[in-house]
Parts: C-alpha cells; structure tokens; sequence
C-alpha cells in the first residue's frame, strides 16, 4: 500500500471526523433553541424531547472519542494533524457540555410544571430569548469557523463573548428585583437565575470552541488571554 493511498485514508478519515463534529454541533444548537422555547411556553412535550437528545449527543461524543483513539493508535499522525486530533477531543466535550445545558433548562421546565409554578410566574421571557439568541449564534460562528478553520471567524467570536455576559448580569439584576418585590417568586426566580447561567455557560463553550481552532490552525494556545492579545498571538 502506497504512502500516498495512507494519506489519503488518513484525510478521508478526518473529513469523516469533522462531518460528525458538525453533525453533533447542529443537534446541540437545536437542542438549546428548543430548551429555551420549551421555557417560554412552558411545552412539557419539547422539553421532554431536548432530554431524549441529550442521550443521543452523549453517544455521539463517545464514538466520536472511541474513533480518536483508534486513528492516533493506527495512524501515527504528525504534529499538525496531532493537535487536529486533540482539539476535536476537546470541541466534543464542549459540544457535550452545550447539550448538558440545555437539557438543564428542559429539567427545569419539568420542575416549575410539576410545582405547578409555571401558570403564576412572571419571566422575563424576551431578556431570555434574547440571550439565548446571542448564545445560539456564537456557537453557531464557532462551528462555521471549524467547518472552515477560519481564524478571523474564531476571532470574531472572542470579540463578542462580553456581550452574553452582560446579558446575563441584566438579567440577574432584573430576578433580584422580582424577589425582593414578591418574595413568593424567589423559588422560581433562583430556577431562572440557574437557566440564565446555563444559557451564558453555551456562550462559553462556543468561546472554547473558537480557541481550539486557532490551537489547530497556528499550533497556540489562546486560552485565559485577552481578546487584543489573541489578535497579536494569531498575526
């Protein structure tokens, strides 16, 4: 067998990793989005169908790992395609814990519909939507500039991480008034606070996300720098 047939099994097989990276990350964003509009309407059907993909993503993490393993054990890869190997690790991870997430806020709507909570309580559906929003669409650019392996896209992700995390202290700022005007919503408004949190944590993982795609394409570590010197990092 060739060299340059290896090479070529080697590439059709991490094309065949990147495909399913993109496949668990399309599921993951999907779920959110569901979680986030099962909270709004309180729909006990959507949120219990974020919990069975929650299953389904667990699993694809898993053979996704097993298939890592398998080609660094049989391949031998290079530096180049080594740290291709070991960022894809890590972006399932973070791609799994998206899927975590929203499975937290589906359980929380299970609960507040349980507790009957859910015909008295006054959320703050819109600052929700609206970050949950700004989430979906981080992790969104984040997955494109995988898809490309664009570090100006993963860049540009690092720009706007702040944002999700204003909206979350907005937020946080507005359940802490609701409780000190009603203490009898501060059961509910903690169950918000935590879905909030849940939502500004897929913000994160998109901004893990874009880190190891600069670590794949420039071989540097990014991570626990600033936005201005990741810029020079990545020059």
């Amino acid at each position: 067998m060739t060299d340059k047939h290896l090479s070529t099994q080697f590439d059709n097989e991490l094309s065949g990793i990147s495909t399913r990276v993109l496949e668990m990350g399309g599921l993951v964003e999907v779920q959110v989005a569901q979680a986030v509009h099962a909270l709004a309407t309180f729909d006990a059907e959507i949120a219990t169908q974020v919990l069975r993909d929650e299953e389904r993503v667990n699993r694809m993490e898993i053979e996704i790992d097993h298939d890592l393993s398998s080609i660094i054990a049989r391949r031998q890869p290079t530096a180049r395609d080594l740290r291709l190997l070991i960022a894809v690790s890590k972006t399932i991870a973070n791609l799994e814990r998206v899927g975590d997430e929203a499975a937290r806020i589906a359980r929380t709507v299970q609960r507040l519909l349980n507790s009957g909570m859910s015909s008295r309580l006054r959320l703050p559906v819109a600052d929700l939507s609206y970050e949950s929003e700004l989430a979906i669409k981080q992790l969104r650019k984040a997955l494109d500039a995988f898809a490309r392996l664009d570090i100006e896209a993963a860049v540009e992700v690092l720009r706007h991480d702040d944002q999700i995390d204003q909206e979350f202290d907005g937020l946080l700022r507005k359940l802490i008034t609701y409780m000190m005007e009603d203490p009898r919503t501060i059961s509910s408004s903690i169950d918000l606070v935590f879905v909030a949190k849940a939502i500004e944590r897929v913000g994160d993982h998109a901004k893990n996300l874009a880190e190891q795609i600069i670590y794949i394409v420039k071989g540097t570590d990014v991570r626990h720098n600033a936005v201005d010197m990741v810029e020079h990092l990545v020059r």
